[in-house]
């Protein structure tokens, strides 16, 4: 009786062994193949470029026409004093963009530098409200305000603006589709006039 148990056990042992050497031959394969797949991975973000090289033409077209509505207003064409000498104020841009709410063509995004010049003699209260920005048709005198307080960074404080430094604005300006040009009015700075509006 022991000697066919102990058959019987030597039999299972057996098995097992054949089982456990296919499941790792099964792990083996499997981790070649992962590997593989890796490798083929690792290889395609070499071939993007080559994609995006044959692709160029259609890259370079479609930042050009970003570039035309950006370029209206070149860098350091309009700048203006502010607070005196204390501060000067750059125009960045004053593109047209759609009212997410209305869906409208009748907001222009102004985007303004507002650059610290003064060491010293700033106070607490030098602080231009960028949302009191207001705009005005040069043909018209038709006068444009802000969409909403949300959509402006609010007043920068020249005082929390170290010398020579500067700080980054943006206020949408409700204007009707079809205004070209507009005079610019920053709070305690001086005015910009027959300032283009890209589309």
């Amino acid at each position: 009786m022991s000697t066919f148990l102990s058959g019987v056990a030597v039999l299972l042992s057996t098995l097992a062994l054949g089982c456990s050497g296919y499941v790792a031959y099964e792990v083996f394969t499997l981790r070649q193949t992962l590997n593989a797949s890796n490798t083929v991975s690792n290889t395609i973000p070499t071939q993007v470029p080559n994609l995006t090289a044959t692709t160029s033409p259609q890259l370079t077209i479609s930042p050009s026409p970003a570039t035309a509505t950006t370029s209206a207003i070149s860098p350091g064409q309009f700048v203006q004093p502010a607070f005196g000498k204390k501060a000067e104020v750059e125009l960045l841009s004053a593109k047209r963009i759609k009212d997410p709410e209305t869906g409208n063509r009748d907001v222009v995004n102004l985007q303004m530098r507002i650059r610290r010049l003064a060491t010293d003699g700033v106070v607490g209260g030098d602080i231009i409200s960028v949302a009191s920005t207001t705009a005005r048709n040069p043909e018209t005198s038709v006068t444009y305000k802000g969409v909403a307080l949300n959509r402006s960074t609010g007043s920068v404080s020249l005082f929390q603006v170290r010398p020579q430094a500067s700080a980054d604005a943006y206020i949408w300006l409700r204007v009707p589709d079809g205004v070209n040009k507009l005079d610019i009015f920053v709070p305690d700075t001086a005015a910009f006039k027959n300032v283009p509006i890209s589309n």
